[in-house]
């Protein structure tokens, strides 16, 4: 009778030796003639377990060590129904897959659902070390007897609960890859990179949650999240959840017309740099448009002219002056509302800083200090912040009701992360607004319109948004939100791993 064979884990793969009868490893499996022995991708051990389950056989599994985690929350909350939904398609998935769902609607609470669905040993991994410390915050309150540790920013814990950076759970891939059985991507659009997509990779978690609010990528790569975590379970946006989970919002649209000189030399600009794309013959509309023109301008003196034309084109529509008078109207009509007032570029915001006395957070601010001005923000001592990208993720931003958006890219994820950090309801009957101040007549209204497509509901739930194409009424009621009763969680019944 031979020897019985094992499955072993080895710095992010398996190996079975020796090969077992049947056919069911097969596909999994690839000869390494290092070793003279089969190596399978650590990623594929629930299929491959469950393939040699199936033909019954007779294998040592050396590779899991985990075991069942008590998971008693202290602090619980009564889901709501979109949470409920995600996380019994999540379960009915396999305990695998992705939750698109917007800022501000709960999926660090989902994750604890998930977690306490399948109480085993976890790796939660963020993308910054402030999502880190707050994830780990969250965990020591809810489960306060349950070893939660960090890896990142000098911690180095080894855990059966760990909040680890992307950076840092990637480095320590081989090491992390056996010890945990759920694997758990906050902000998952991370993953597909080539440095962080080892985290799954090298993992044989058999059991994992995905968690953003646009999984897309400009290099398509958002379609590997389905070999790397599962398919996307559950999906709702912002419009899905106006009223419910989400403070009832609307999105007011400003346009302010260029000043006679700017049009002037706007136009000026925007032909020299379109007869330069037209004589080259590139389409800034098509896939790779910009990348085309960007190698362009790198390789003779009329690209890099027809480049300068179009950066300081798009300056003067970002940056109008009557932007700045529409911004002071509508900071006087909302004080003292918590405000938020968002620009593409730091030089506009230490302008408005100066301008209007604004407290401003870029990413030059020091950490204490940007902590300590987002204390008074949330205290009321400073009504209004101006910032730029520092606060699109992975940061607490306390409640507000007002976002101005002066400027802002074409990306999908910037906007709804911005929208999210004024949909928390906070109390009473808030009506959040979001004002989008675009140059009429400019490259800036097409980026509006792309954002708005990409705000749509999902399709499983068409909802138009709450886009009001008008100056707003500041005397209107705001709706009467009536909060639906949620189902409990369901039972945690024995799980195979």
């Amino acid at each position: 009778m031979g020897r019985i064979p094992t499955l072993t884990y080895d710095r992010g793969t398996l190996i079975l030796h020796p090969p077992p009868r049947g056919k069911s490893w097969v596909d999994f499996a690839h000869w390494d003639d290092r070793i003279e022995k089969f190596r399978i991708p650590a990623q594929q051990y629930r299929p491959l377990v469950e393939n040699l389950r199936a033909e019954q056989v007779n294998f040592n599994d050396e590779v899991q060590t985990f075991s069942a985690l008590a998971l008693d929350p202290q602090r619980t909350l009564e889901p709501y129904p979109h949470q409920q939904q995600a996380l019994q398609a999540w379960i009915d998935q396999g305990h695998s897959g992705v939750v698109i769902l917007p800022t501000a609607s709960g999926k660090t609470y989902l994750a604890q659902l998930a977690m306490q669905a399948t109480p085993r040993p976890t790796l939660i991994t963020v993308p910054t070390l402030d999502l880190m410390h707050q994830w780990y915050a969250h965990l020591k309150t809810t489960f306060p007897d349950a070893d939660v540790g960090l890896l990142g920013g000098g911690s180095k814990d080894r855990t059966a609960i760990l909040v680890a950076t992307y950076d840092s759970a990637a480095i320590h891939a081989e090491a992390l890859g056996n010890q945990y059985a759920l694997l758990i991507c906050d902000e998952c659009h991370h993953l597909p990179s080539d440095f962080n997509r080892v985290i799954a990779e090298y993992s044989i978690a058999p059991y994992r949650l995905g968690l953003t609010a646009t999984p897309d990528r400009t290099d398509g790569r958002h379609a590997d999240l389905t070999h790397l975590l599962g398919p996307v379970v559950y999906q709702r946006s912002a419009a899905d959840l106006s009223g419910d989970a989400l403070a009832p919002f609307q999105i007011v649209p400003i346009k302010v017309k260029l000043s006679q000189s700017e049009r002037d030399r706007y136009e000026q600009l925007m032909a020299q740099r379109n007869r330069f794309l037209q004589a080259a013959n590139i389409w800034l509309s098509s896939a790779q448009g910009w990348q085309q023109f960007v190698r362009a301008s790198a390789q003779s003196q009329p690209g890099r002219r027809a480049m300068l034309a179009h950066r300081e084109a798009k300056a003067i529509a970002l940056g109008t002056e009557g932007k700045l008078k529409v911004l002071a109207d509508l900071l006087g009509q909302h004080y003292p509302d918590r405000t938020l007032i968002f620009t593409n570029d730091n030089t506009a915001v230490y302008q408005i800083s100066e301008t209007f006395l604004i407290p401003a957070i870029t990413h030059q601010t020091p950490v204490k200090e940007r902590h300590a001005i987002l204390q008074r923000f949330r205290s009321g001592d400073y009504p209004t912040l101006v910032v730029s990208h520092v606060l699109n993720e992975g940061v607490d931003v306390p409640e507000a009701r007002v976002a101005i958006l002066l400027s802002g890219s074409g990306s999908i994820r910037e906007y709804v992360q911005r929208l999210g950090r004024i949909l928390r309801k906070g109390s009473g009957n808030k009506q959040a607004i979001l004002y989008e101040v675009v140059s009429e007549a400019t490259s800036e209204e097409a980026i509006s319109s792309r954002r708005h497509r990409g705000l749509q509901s999902s399709p499983e739930r068409p909802r138009q948004l709450n886009l009001i194409p008008v100056k707003p009424v500041y005397t209107s009621d705001p709706p009467v939100v009536v909060p639906r009763a949620a189902e409990a969680p369901p039972s945690n019944d024995e799980l195979p791993y």
